[in-house]
């Protein structure tokens, strides 16, 4: 009988579980894997080299298509880092807002990334539960910037407008009958701030459900305990932030270490894993869609009762109103040149970072006083975690590949840049 020899097989690029364009050369004894070799450059764009050659108000809609999964906190690291060239003072109405979407795209991401993991490992009803309440939260994306992904909402000195009065609401149509079409619109009656309350209301029963289908399942316990274990040393080692990092037992994050923002005002906890193998990521993101979620209920809370302009009035930075735009002439010569040439920024170099859903992402801008950056560099949480895949999947079966890459979170548009 022959023997088994050593082989190399493909795994990706074209490859459901592989969250995007990954190719990776996996060298196997039989089915345990001995090496992996992640591929990368498959999806590259050139983003820093492109927000190179546009002026600072042009980039910040690329800045979403970086994790296009988490599209606000992409934006938010990069307007910070503006502002801090700026100096601009952002005003607070407009700060509790950014710490609203801000963790809004955090539940955003981690039902992805929840629908997704559970999918690739086997939970077909995740991906489904995920998505319904993705989809609320899709609509605030949609109410405030009129589209559903790309929002481009944050800019330097604040917020693109305020929150809207009313939320869209379903129309009649034969798919469903009016009393389902009634029922679904019942929440969208009041304000966008009433739509999300409402919302912070009924989603922590949602995530008990989530936790009814996975956190006890024999199934699922046996494909993520003791799967890529990564000690605490090991991980602060590898560069891991974020649920990465906290999933190996180290209560680090930005919110808390270095607050930006009003996130000093919010209470929340931090949750951490003790064993740091796929499982108490895994718990350490659920968790984190129960904290997000008082977050949020904070920021409603404080909306509510505080008005206040949303965007800096400094109109060298930012525009006009529309309204002033339309019947005052120096202010439409602003607005025009506001969005041809975008403003200059003092010669310097900042770097900003947010506590994105991933881990840490940063944006370290060199500006040399033109209206255009000289350079800009982004600091991806993603890329230092796909570097440690080698590590996590070494000696493991090549069906916990797919587990290992779930846990990470991976999202190519960041890894490439």
């Amino acid at each position: 009988m022959a023997e088994i020899h050593n082989y190399t097989m493909n795994f990706g690029p074209q490859h459901p579980a592989a969250h995007g364009v990954l190719r990776l050369v996996l060298e196997m004894d039989g089915e345990t894997i001995q090496k992996a070799d992640p591929h990368i450059g498959l999806l590259h764009r050139g983003t820093e080299k492109l927000a190179e050659s546009k002026p600072y108000n042009q980039s910040i809609g690329y800045m979403d298509r970086l994790d296009y999964v988490s599209m606000m906190c992409n934006e938010h690291g990069y307007v910070m880092a503006i502002e801090k060239l700026l100096g601009i003072q952002v005003p607070e109405r407009a700060q509790y807002i950014r710490v609203m979407f801000d963790e809004i795209t955090r539940i955003l991401n981690h039902l992805m990334w929840l629908g997704a993991h559970g999918l690739d490992i086997g939970a077909m009803t995740m991906f489904l539960y995920c998505f319904r309440e993705r989809e609320d939260l899709m609509d605030c994306y949609e109410a405030v910037s009129g589209t559903r992904m790309h929002a481009t909402y944050y800019r330097p000195g604040g917020v693109y407008r305020d929150l809207p009065d009313s939320m869209p609401r379903y129309q009649y149509s034969k798919f469903r009958s009016k009393k389902e079409i009634d029922r679904l619109n019942s929440v969208r009656e009041g304000s966008m701030l009433d739509f999300i309350e409402d919302f912070t209301n009924r989603f922590p029963k949602c995530v008990d459900e989530y936790e009814t289908l996975l956190t006890d399942n024999r199934i699922w316990k046996q494909r993520t305990v003791n799967i890529a274990v990564v000690s605490p040393e090991r991980a602060m080692a590898l560069g891991f932030t974020g649920p990465m990092l906290r999933g190996s037992g180290v209560a680090w994050d930005l919110r808390k270490k270095q607050p930006y923002e009003v996130y000093d005002r919010m209470d929340f906890d931090i949750p951490v894993g003790a064993s740091g193998d796929c499982y108490d990521r895994y718990l350490v993101r659920v968790e984190e869609l129960r904290q997000s979620n008082r977050i949020i209920a904070q920021c409603v809370k404080w909306l509510r009762d505080n008005p206040g302009p949303v965007i800096a009035a400094d109109h060298k930075v930012t525009p006009p109103k529309r309204e002033e735009m339309k019947g005052d002439m120096e202010s439409l010569i602003h607005h025009f040149k506001a969005f041809t040439e975008g403003y200059c920024v003092p010669a310097g170099e900042a770097y900003a970072a947010v506590e994105h859903p991933k881990g840490e992402f940063g944006v370290y801008l060199i500006s040399d006083g033109a209206n255009k950056p000289y350079r800009v560099k982004v600091r991806a949480p993603g890329f230092a975690h796909l570097a440690a895949l080698e590590e996590m999947v070494a000696g493991h079966m090549l069906a916990d590949v797919v587990a290992v890459i779930g846990t990470q979170d991976i999202v190519f548009g960041e890894i490439d840049r």
